[in-house]
């Protein structure tokens, strides 16, 4: 039927019923009250009319309910895939109301949503409320639309008469895909033109922004203070007087001065886009906004003006973030518009870092090249370009001999270079890498000397508080080192005067430590680092011998008792697990107090305190004092400390001297005696300063600590006094200056020490020799003058030998600290030791001689019947050299064929005697009765 024109009324109701007072009149047709039809016998649920169907009367709407929208089928034959008509009208549903005013909704038989067929009839309505009609009404469309079609009477409200206007319309009426009665997911996709206008307000705020934010941001004034020197000082502890200048300081250069074989190999990697830029790069940071934003790392896309900024100019830091760089990328706008390139050029070019210690390409040039800017080759450009991007790495790949990433640089140079002329650069497109002539990395002269040996240690120092070589060539930092230059300088040249004749493998080193604060004040390992790198007074770890045997005495007094103590002095004595330790003397000493058994080194009392302390005892003050610690890095240890490696290893061997030490531990360690038991750490940096801010980068590390207590400590110094004055190290004396300190001299010979102080000083001086051999260590090899064989030669096997005999305890190294002690203490105001305590209690461990025979005078230890027993020994400190401790010269010590002992390695001197330690006094020193040495007589010895 066709669709009612304007004015016309429409089919009457279905079943003659009109529509009930409150209820919406149906569109298309008169809904039908009652239940709904059945099909073939089975009832089907109630379900919203679908397109096509007729729109069946339900019960009366209640009110606020809204009608449902349903109207007569047009007949006309049926299209594809759709029902006849009979099949419709017998399938259709009615919409049944439930109690609650719910209705029940099922799909329409096409399988499509109830919602669909609604929303179908919505927009039906919504196009003939506009004047339109439905799509499929007008000529030449099926009756197959996409919506409902209903009839419309003139009495709906749709119809001529209502309020929607005239029903119908034209061809050319039907709906537009982007009304409000889409379907799908169309509905939710909004207007293009709703799109476009936000887009547009989007925008110009974001470039609003951006303009805002460019305006406020003016070009940095101030030039880095780092610019013209990025280099640190490393000075005395005057704070005055300059080490060594560390970094390259750069050499200026004009833009005219640089070839343009440089500046091309520069801008071909770094920004080939640089004449024409605005001075950023708008692709490169869009990519790098990316990154940040999907969280990868924040991208540099940084052309040669943002490096120059950010590296000339102060007030624009390095930290990785967006704000800097969005900062960084408005400045470099600026600047492109105030400098020209040239100019800008010319502030990179000075300011870049190359690697190896230069700063810009003038210092480069030198550097790498060992010629002036003006000089360089295009391809010479194009590896200094290529180190732009990470100079220190390729620093150390290069170091390591692997040039790969740097030669791949240059590659990439030539090849651009090449490829944006070819007229200027074709010809070097074939230049090879290892054509390229370096200059040799020359030793600054600020190693030479003694310098090196201090600049060594100190490096060493900054870098366990974080400050590497780097940041020492890069950062600008002055360093203040504990170092006095007049003691350095007088220990070198009292250590040569009294070596001069001697072996060039026999090594002396001097340590000095003020006990007050840890501080290393002067030592002597070498005289010049650029020959002889060893630095010895801080890693040449040796036996403590006899000089040891004060931690044992700190340990009995530790424990509360005297000095006054009686302990048998046997010849002989066995414990369990150590080979049986002898004395210098055959004939025992019988009962003897501590204060006498340390002034005349017997070894068997010391092994006797030890053992009534306990060995961990004796090594926890020895610990706590410093020492043993360098050994640690010597992997003969096992990386244990050398005193827990001696107390594992040698058991009651330790109390005589079996660990390895080194000089400056010796010094730091012995401050607990001249410090009322304090100890602090020994360091040689007081302090780091950045000479930018002026503030502290790394403080003195100078932590104190209570050893032992006071009263041990006065008690221990009334014994090592006694050492000076009566004792074996009577050469150490020097007149009415108070001094205190203990010799020792280990197995054959090998080691000998002395370590003594005044109340402001502390210094220790050690003695060794270390003779190279090849490797098949049956032959020595020729050294120089520092004690080196040829570098060429490689599998260099390093033995340590015995010196000669007047080298003992009591012999050369007391000489040379008394010589010196001497020089750098004679300004110092004349101190006397706290006195003695007396607090700690008798612990006789052998009953006293009723009436203890006096102590006999002392007699020139240098005289051929020096008073040793034996002739030919130092004073009771002597006969460990033998190997036998009688004190005669006698037998030498039994080794194991072929078993020989490298330098520091402690285990290995003390295996003589069927695998334990030789049977003597590691702290005796031998020497000859009628010295041969260079200057046989102690200078100051006492009458």
């Amino acid at each position: 039927m066709p669709y009612p024109s304007a004015g016309q009324a429409g089919p009457p109701p279905s079943h003659g019923g009109a529509p009930q007072p409150g209820q919406m009149p149906q569109y298309g047709g008169a809904r039908q009250p009652g239940p709904p039809p059945q099909t073939s016998g089975t009832p089907r649920p109630a379900a919203m009319p679908y397109p096509g169907g007729a729109g069946q009367a339900g019960p009366p709407a209640q009110p606020g309910q809204m009608p449902s929208h349903g109207g007569a089928r047009q007949a006309g034959p049926p299209q594809p895939g759709q029902m006849p008509p009979q099949a419709a009208a017998t399938s259709q549903t009615t919409a049944m109301h439930q109690p609650g005013g719910a209705r029940q909704r099922d799909t329409d038989p096409t399988g499509r949503r109830a919602e669909a067929a609604f929303e179908d009839t919505q927009a039906m309505l919504a196009a003939q409320a506009g004047g339109g009609r439905p799509p499929g009404s007008g000529p030449g469309e099926t009756g197959r639309g996409r919506r409902a079609r209903g009839a419309r009477g003139a009495g709906t409200p749709m119809g001529s008469g209502g309020p929607g206007g005239p029903a119908g319309g034209g061809p050319g009426d039907g709906e537009d895909e982007d009304e409000p009665g889409r379907r799908g997911w169309r509905r939710f996709v909004p207007s293009w033109k709703i799109v476009m206008a936000g887009f547009v307000v989007l925008a110009a705020g974001v470039f609003g922004m951006i303009a805002v934010a460019y305006a406020n941001t003016p070009v940095p004034k101030g030039v880095q203070a780092d610019v013209d020197d990025q280099g640190s000082v490393i000075y005395y502890a005057d704070g005055k007087t300059a080490i060594a200048r560390l970094g390259v300081k750069r050499t200026p250069v004009t833009i005219d001065q640089v070839p343009d074989g440089v500046v091309d190999a520069v801008i071909a990697l770094e920004n080939r886009d640089f004449r024409t830029d605005s001075g950023i790069d708008l692709t490169g940071i869009m990519r790098s906004f990316w990154s940040t934003a999907t969280g990868a790392q924040v991208q540099g896309a940084s052309t040669i003006t943002q490096q120059m900024a950010r590296g000339y100019y102060d007030g624009l830091s390095k930290e990785v973030s967006i704000q800097r760089k969005i900062k960084e990328i408005f400045v470099a706008v600026k600047i492109n518009k105030t400098l020209t390139k040239d100019e800008i050029l010319t502030r990179y070019l000075n300011a870049i870092y190359f690697g190896r210690g230069a700063n810009g390409i003038g210092a480069a040039a030198q550097a790498f090249f060992g010629k002036p800017v003006g000089k360089l080759t295009p391809p010479e450009g194009a590896y200094l370009a290529g180190r732009i991007q990470n100079p220190s790495t390729f620093d150390i790949q290069e170091q390591k001999g692997n040039f790969a990433p740097t030669k791949e640089r240059y590659e990439a140079a030539l090849k651009y270079m090449v490829e944006s002329n070819p007229t200027a650069y074709g010809k070097y497109a074939g230049a090879k890498f290892e054509d390229l002539k370096f200059a040799k990395i020359k030793t600054d002269k600020s190693y030479n000397g003694l310098k090196g040996y201090m600049l060594n240690i100190v490096f060493r120092e900054l870098a366990k508080g974080g400050i590497s070589r780097e940041a020492l060539d890069t950062q600008g930092l002055k360093v203040y080192t504990t170092f006095d230059k007049k003691m350095m300088e007088t220990a070198r040249s009292v250590v040569n005067a009294r070596t001069a004749s001697l072996d060039h493998t026999i090594h002396a080193t001097v340590a000095s430590v003020n006990p007050k604060n840890g501080r290393v004040v002067a030592f002597y390992s070498g005289d010049d680092y650029t020959q002889d790198f060893n630095n010895r007074a801080f890693t040449s770890t040796k036996q403590a011998a006899s000089a040891f045997k004060p931690y044992v005495l700190a340990a009995w007094l530790e424990n509360g008792w005297s000095l006054n103590s009686y302990i048998d002095g046997m010849s002989t004595i066995d414990m369990p697990g150590t080979t049986r330790i002898k004395n210098s003397h055959t004939a025992p000493y019988g009962p003897i107090t501590t204060e006498k058994a340390l002034a005349d080194s017997v070894n068997t009392v010391f092994v006797q305190m030890g053992d009534k302390v306990g060995l961990p005892e004796v090594a926890r003050i020895a610990k706590e004092a410093g020492v043993g610690e360098e050994a640690k890095r010597n992997p003969a240890y096992q990386g244990k400390n050398g005193v827990d490696y001696a107390v594992d290893e040698q058991k009651f061997q330790v109390t005589i001297g079996s660990a390895s030490v080194t000089a400056v531990e010796q010094a730091a360690g012995y401050s607990i005696f001249a410090n009322a038991g304090k100890h602090v750490d020994w360091h040689t940096v007081i302090k780091v300063v950045s000479a930018k801010t002026g503030l502290v980068v790394l403080p003195e590390q100078a932590v104190e600590r209570q050893v032992i207590s006071a009263d041990a400590a006065a008690d221990a110094v009334v014994a090592l006094q006694e050492v000076v004055k009566s004792g074996t190290g009577t050469a150490a004396n020097f007149g009415v200056r108070p001094v205190a300190g203990k010799t020792g001299t280990n197995d054959n010979n090998k080691d000998a020490w002395f370590v003594g102080f005044t109340p402001q000083l502390v210094t220790a001086v050690g003695m060794f020799k270390d003779v190279p051999y090849d490797k098949t260590g049956k032959r020595a090899l020729k050294v120089d003058k520092h004690g080196l064989p040829n570098g060429k030669i490689k599998g260099v096997l390093w033995k340590e030998e015995p010196m000669p005999s007047f080298i003992g305890g009591g012999g050369t190294p007391t000489q040379i600290w008394h010589d010196y002690m001497q020089i750098v203490t004679a300004k110092d105001k004349v101190e006397q030791f706290p006195p003695p305590s007396h607090t700690g209690v008798t612990n006789n461990l052998v009953t006293p001689k009723p009436t203890p025979s006096p102590t006999p005078t002392a007699e020139d230890p240098f005289t051929p019947d020096g008073g040793d027993g034996g002739g030919n020994q130092w004073p009771d400190d002597g006969g460990f050299g033998t190997g036998d401790g009688n004190g005669d010269g006698g037998d030498q010590m039994d080794r194991p064929p072929g078993e020989e002992c490298l330098p520091g390695d402690g285990s290995c001197d003390n295996r003589g005697g069927g695998g334990g330690s030789p049977n003597g006094e590691f702290g005796g020193g031998a020497a000859p009765g009628a010295a041969t040495g260079p200057n046989p007589q102690p200078s100051g010895q006492r009458p």
